[in-house]
């Protein structure tokens, strides 16, 4: 059941399994040339399972919801709507979820924080919305099902060159 409610927030704020499962392609495919989509996606909703995972995206995105409603208390509503660069509470969030999957979900959550690839780009550049914490728990989804991926991805030392 939390499965579902996780997913059908997701989908309430414009993010599908889909998209993320795209953005874990895009990580993994280098690594992975065999890898297909429905792998990708699988592996996300894996990841989603996970109860810790489900009450991280819960809390995050009610935060984000609650600052759209201006219903934080200040100084949290103004840095919330300034999406303040120095407030990393959001960062720290959503590394609950990639945290599961060791260092290398750490790893490709920094780099999905800094390239902002598919979705998080959208989410990080939507105007009629705050996504503060979307925009990371979307990364750290994506970070951890690529995480997933490689550690069940036992031909990737046929690539040294890539890892």
């Amino acid at each position: 059941m939390s499965y579902e409610i996780a997913e059908a927030l997701l989908k309430h704020r414009g993010v599908t399994i889909e998209q993320i499962a795209d953005i874990v392609y895009q990580l993994q495919k280098v690594y992975h040339p065999l890898l297909q989509m429905d792998e990708c996606i699988a592996s996300v909703r894996a990841v989603l399972r996970k109860r810790e995972v489900q009450y991280t995206l819960y809390t995050g995105i009610a935060l984000d919801e609650l600052a759209e409603k201006r219903q934080l208390p200040q100084p949290l509503q103004a840095i919330m709507e300034a999406d303040e660069p120095l407030y990393g509470v959001d960062e720290t969030l959503a590394l609950g979820i990639t945290s599961v999957y060791g260092m290398i979900g750490l790893t490709s959550f920094g780099y999905l924080d800094k390239k902002k690839m598919g979705i998080i780009d959208q989410l990080n550049h939507k105007g009629n919305g705050i996504h503060v914490f979307l925009d990371d728990l979307v990364a750290g989804l994506a970070a951890a099902a690529s995480a997933r991926i490689a550690h069940d991805n036992v031909d990737a030392a046929q690539y040294p060159d890539k890892v």
